[in-house]
């Protein structure tokens, strides 16, 4: 196996010494990471959203922020703002938090939808629109977003445009009794994490993660779950060409992870419901949800290979 992806499993074993007993969720949030996508957390406090948000930043060495998001904050807390400087008697753009590599959006879903929108273009674009001049982004950016479940008090719906944003959407869940008593007894407070590699390493890893090739029953298979959910009645929200690109994207890293230099449709529907559910869904999304849009696609769509 390349030197490469046994980097991967060296960051993943880091991140498992922190959030305890989550590897298939670990390995998910890293294939969103290499597809290049930004990563939607949902789940109730505390369940260690914000910590696996700061773990990852610190395991791929990358500069980070963290912005709280709440009902009075505004678009210049988070894009910036031109502030007048009294010694050159000229206004000066002074960068906010999203001028960095890896921004963490904690409890995005607390912010007002005018502060939401912010995000739209940096999102889509890694760049910033203000006052006429378009300021890049650093390379790789990514924004990982928290938010509370929508039945919580306090709480904005991201509209549909933002989520489709998000290449993934993961809730960590509840762990086991036995690691949550070893989170009790702070078995999971790691010293600070190593930097494992750094941006130049990181672009390495997701340009070595698009090569990985994939037949084309697998690309088929991927159109045809999409286009089950454009036909299907019983499905709000039916999957754009935008979110098969993303879970072509989100597979070809999933099989990077695991060692192969060729994608399966195993990949794919390991990777599917964290690339589709939040697209899928209408408005109101919620990790407490049972019914699963994508599993009843992927139990009615048949893979070719």
């Amino acid at each position: 196996m390349p030197l490469s992806q046994d980097i991967c499993q060296d960051i993943l074993k880091s991140l498992n010494s922190v959030i305890l007993d989550k590897e298939k969720k670990l390995t998910l949030a890293l294939s969103c990471l290499l597809s290049g996508g930004h990563l939607l957390l949902e789940d109730l406090p505390g369940m260690g959203k914000t910590t696996l948000a700061r773990a990852m930043a610190a395991a791929l060495g990358l500069s980070s922020q963290r912005i709280q998001f709440t009902s009075d904050m505004l678009p210049g807390d988070l894009l910036g703002a031109s502030i007048f400087n009294e010694k050159t008697r000229e206004f000066e753009f002074h960068p906010g938090p999203v001028f960095t590599q890896m921004l963490l959006a904690d409890e995005i879903n607390r912010g007002s939808p005018r502060t939401q929108s912010a995000l739209l273009e940096v999102m889509a674009e890694h760049q910033v629109s203000y006052e006429g001049k378009t300021r890049n982004i650093p390379d790789p950016f990514f924004v990982i977003a928290t938010q509370n479940p929508l039945d919580q008090a306090g709480t904005f719906p991201l509209p549909e445009s933002q989520l489709d944003r998000f290449a993934m959407r993961l809730s960590l869940g509840f762990p086991a009794k036995a690691q949550e008593i070893r989170i009790l007894k702070n078995e999971n407070r790691a010293p600070d994490l190593p930097a494992l590699t750094d941006a130049t390493g990181l672009l390495e890893l997701q340009k070595a993660a698009s090569r990985v090739f994939v037949s084309d029953p697998v690309c088929e298979y991927i159109v045809n779950l999409c286009i089950k959910s454009r036909t299907d009645p019983e499905i709000p929200n039916p999957l754009s060409p935008r979110a098969s690109r993303a879970i072509l994207a989100a597979a070809r890293a999933r099989a990077f992870i695991a060692g192969r230099d060729y994608a399966t449709p195993d990949d794919v529907q390991e990777i599917f419901p964290s690339a589709a559910e939040h697209r899928l869904r209408k408005g109101n999304i919620s990790s407490l949800d049972t019914a699963s849009y994508s599993d009843r696609i992927l139990n009615q769509v048949t893979p070719l290979v």
